[in-house]
C-alpha cells in the first residue's frame, strides 16, 4: 500500500467517525422540535425494524411540535409503540390520523444529563479517529520494516497522521461545543 493510501485511508476513518458523532448528536433532544429527533426510530412494521422517516412524514409546525403523519395509518400504533420505547421521554398524543410530540422545556438537570451524554459520545469518536491513527502507524511501521520508507520518510509519515489527527480531534471539539452550547442556551 502507497503511503499516500494510508493517509487517505485514515483521513476517510477519521472523517467517518466525525460526521458519525454529527449524526448521533442530531438526535440529541434541545428543547426545540426537530424532525431529526425522531427519524431515526425502529418502528416494527410487519415483523421487520424500519426506520420511522420511511412510514412517515416527520414536520414541525412549531418550535415545540413535531407532528408525525404515517404513510400507511395501520401502522399508527406501532409507531407510537416505537416511540415509547424510545429513550426520548416525550409521550406521543394521537388523534388516530397523526401523531403529535409536544417538546417539553428541558429542566437543568435533565440539560446536564444531556451535557455528560455528548461528552461520551464525543470520547468515542476520538477513540476512532485515535484507532484510525493506530491503524495508519502500524502500516508504515511495516512499510518501513519492508524498506519500502526510509527511516525519515516513515517520521514524516506518521507526523502528517498525527497533524490529521489533531485536525479532526479539534472538529469533535467544535461538534460538541457547539451541541453543548445549544442544549445550555435552549
Amino acid at each position: 500500500m502507497a503511503l499516500d493510501d494510508i493517509l487517505l485511508e485514515a483521513e476517510e476513518k477519521m472523517d467517518a467517525a466525525a460526521e458519525h458523532l454529527r449524526r448521533e448528536f442530531r438526535g440529541i433532544r434541545t428543547g426545540r422540535a426537530s424532525p431529526a429527533l425522531v427519524d431515526h426510530i425502529k418502528v416494527n412494521y410487519y415483523g421487520s425494524p424500519t426506520d420511522l422517516r420511511q412510514l412517515a412524514s416527520i414536520a414541525t409546525p412549531e418550535a415545540t411540535l413535531i407532528v408525525i403523519k404515517p404513510f400507511d395509518p395501520g401502522s399508527l400504533k406501532e409507531i407510537e409503540k416505537a416511540i415509547f420505547a424510545s429513550d426520548l421521554g416525550i409521550t406521543p398524543a394521537s388523534d388516530g390520523k397523526l401523531i403529535r410530540l409536544a417538546m417539553p422545556p428541558l429542566s437543568t438537570e435533565r440539560r446536564n444529563q444531556l451535557a455528560g451524554q455528548l461528552k461520551k459520545m464525543s470520547e468515542a469518536g476520538r477513540v476512532a479517529v485515535r484507532n484510525a491513527r493506530r491503524d495508519a502507524n502500524r502500516d508504515i511501521d511495516q512499510q518501513e520494516k519492508d524498506g519500502e520508507l526510509t527511516e525519515d520518510q516513515a517520521k514524516r509519515a506518521k507526523d502528517d497522521v498525527q497533524k490529521l489527527t489533531d485536525q479532526y480531534e479539534q472538529k469533535i471539539t467544535e461538534v460538541l461545543d457547539a451541541k453543548t452550547k445549544e442544549i445550555r442556551e435552549s
